[in-house]
């Protein structure tokens, strides 16, 4: 029997076609409604509580499956040997720890600046403009 490069093509496809598609379209529509949900549902709560902050976790979390199905099928990746998905998922997590650790510093060195230098006064945006003709009137 011969083999023809169109026949050999059809017969190494992996993938699920049309159930592939719709199941991830269901996937990522629930995923994105509930996100919705609890974002709504968090304007109702109080700032300084467990609960918003439980429910910060839980949208972070329903993201990151949403760029984990996102990554796999439209990238697809879910398809492809284990190392290569390695060497994009690896930096991609460098990538995060990275943002974080200069977003921490960021505001290490805006406390720092605050506590330790006398004349630096960081303008706060909940003054009033009557407070602001005071203050300068004083100075």
């Amino acid at each position: 029997m011969e083999h023809t490069l169109e026949s050999l093509a059809a017969e190494q496809h992996v993938g699920g076609g049309r159930k592939e598609i719709f199941r991830v379209t269901i996937v990522l529509s629930v995923l994105t409604v509930l996100e919705l949900a609890l974002g709504f549902a968090m304007m109702h709560v109080p700032y300084e509580s467990l609960l918003r902050d439980f429910l910060k976790g839980v949208i972070i979390i329903l993201m990151l499956a949403k760029a984990f199905y996102i990554v796999s099928y439209f990238m697809h990746l879910k398809h492809e040997v284990r190392n290569l998905i390695m060497t994009i998922v690896v930096p991609l997590f460098l990538f995060v720890w990275f943002i974080i650790a200069f977003l921490a510093d960021g505001n290490s060195f805006k406390n720092d600046r605050n506590t330790w230098d006398r004349n630096h006064k960081e303008r706060s945006q909940e003054k009033m403009p009557a407070q602001e003709e005071q203050t300068h009137k004083l100075e």
